[in-house]
């Protein structure tokens, strides 16, 4: 199993180009950044992070974070073996042919690093002001990863959807990965999730810091079986996962890909010291 870091990327913090020269020379495997365009001053929208009955105020981070796939760019550029991902893109609130070029572009450029973690979002008044109708993100999101997939993979790209379309296009460059770069879906779990995933995805990235999380993959590799997709093709990238080297041990042998440890500070000094104590708990994980 790879272990990888993923935190907030924001104009507070170090550099990404230093960041992703630091996190490569601990040993580890991958970074994984969040997106969010901006968030509405009105905060209609109730923060999921919130503790059950009351109504937290939503971390200013959120508002400070870099652009992912710039950040992401700067980063592949000074490494050489690092995965780079996003967790998550947030695909209704996109243009899919500027992402989809987006995409394919740092992939190729990266040498087939990019992996695609996407979600639906879950604030309204954001998703609204990118002209997205919120009630319809997840049909929409359907319909961008279809245009993506078109325009990575075909040489006469097209696309018919319900929410989205592409009419016969050209557009180079492709992705390095043949295929694209995998796509992960983010949220917890159920069947609807698992039916996204099960129809366009090629993996789940679930937030969790459980040391197990056999149970919610076994109702995901039943619907890919019965879908007539392989199981076993199932990625998984755990994002926030426990920082317990036996239960990265027990993620590891319960056939999770890439689990991602989570750095919550802004400052440099406390996120070199992060790297440091998660380089001894990456060790202990892979001798565990």
């Amino acid at each position: 199993m790879k272990i990888g870091i993923t935190l907030f990327d924001t104009d507070r913090a170090m550099h990404p180009a230093e960041l992703g020269r630091e996190i490569e020379a601990r040993g580890f495997d991958a970074l994984y950044l969040p997106e969010h365009s901006h968030i509405p001053i009105s905060r209609r929208t109730r923060w999921p992070g919130s503790r059950p009955g009351h109504d937290d105020p939503l971390p200013d981070f959120y508002s400070r974070l870099n652009d992912p796939f710039i950040a992401l760019a700067s980063i592949a550029a000074v490494t050489e073996r690092l995965e780079i991902g996003t967790s998550v893109t947030l695909v209704p609130q996109h243009d899919p042919i500027r992402l989809g070029k987006t995409t394919a572009t740092l992939d190729h450029l990266s040498g087939g690093r990019l992996r695609l973690g996407i979600g639906f979002g879950w604030n309204e008044e954001q998703t609204e002001a990118h002209g997205a109708d919120f009630r319809t993100r997840r049909g929409r999101t359907e319909d961008c990863v279809g245009i993506m997939r078109a325009l990575w993979t075909q040489e006469e790209a097209s696309y018919e959807g319900r929410h989205a379309r592409l009419e016969p296009s050209w557009a180079w460059p492709k992705p390095a990965q043949p295929s694209g770069p995998p796509i992960l879906l983010g949220g917890g779990h159920g069947p609807q999730l698992f039916d996204a995933i099960t129809r366009y995805g090629d993996g789940w990235m679930p937030i969790t810091a459980r040391s197990s999380i056999a149970d919610r993959v076994a109702p995901l590799k039943e619907r890919f079986a019965a879908a007539g997709r392989d199981p076993d093709s199932l990625k998984i990238v755990v994002c926030g996962a426990t920082t317990d080297p036996d239960g990265l041990a027990n993620l590891a042998a319960e056939g999770v890909d890439t689990a991602a440890l989570t750095i919550w500070s802004e400052d440099r000094d406390e996120i070199l010291r992060a790297l440091d104590e998660y380089a001894r708990i990456r060790t202990a994980a892979k001798g565990a």
